[in-house]
């Protein structure tokens, strides 16, 4: 029962995927279909159409296979060694700094909005 369950998660979330690719053909917009339908999930989630647990263990089981999905452009860039090759040691300098730019960011992100959350659980508490 609990992989038909994730299996219905999983095609609701395809769904949306589908109706994102839709929208990026019917109206010509410059973002993938694949980011839109990304959008629409987070925006039906955002206002309680969409609950949660509706999709949650389908998403789960989605981001444990995540890391399969980047095989290919880790192969695809071993095929192109001669272009990394004069400027490997800047690119790996590049993607270092990158990486921890990014990853401060999600952190700063990620922590003002736990902070503005606890303010407005702990302002609703009080009324």
């Amino acid at each position: 029962m609990k992989i038909l369950i994730k299996l219905i998660q999983i095609t609701a979330l395809y769904g949306f995927y589908v109706v994102g690719s839709w929208i990026h053909d019917f109206f010509h917009i410059p973002l993938p279909g694949s980011i839109l339908g990304l959008l629409l999930v987070w925006g039906a989630l955002s206002t309680n159409i969409l609950r949660l647990k509706w999709i949650e263990s389908g998403a789960n089981s989605l981001l444990s296979v995540l890391p399969i999905f980047f095989i290919p452009a880790t192969v695809a860039v071993m095929n192109y060694g001669h272009f990394f090759s004069g400027k490997g040691s800047l690119l790996i300098l590049i993607t270092i700094v990158s990486t921890f730019v990014t990853m401060g960011m999600a952190s700063f992100v990620s922590q003002s909005i736990a902070k503005r959350m606890d303010k407005s659980k702990a302002g609703s508490e009080c009324s």
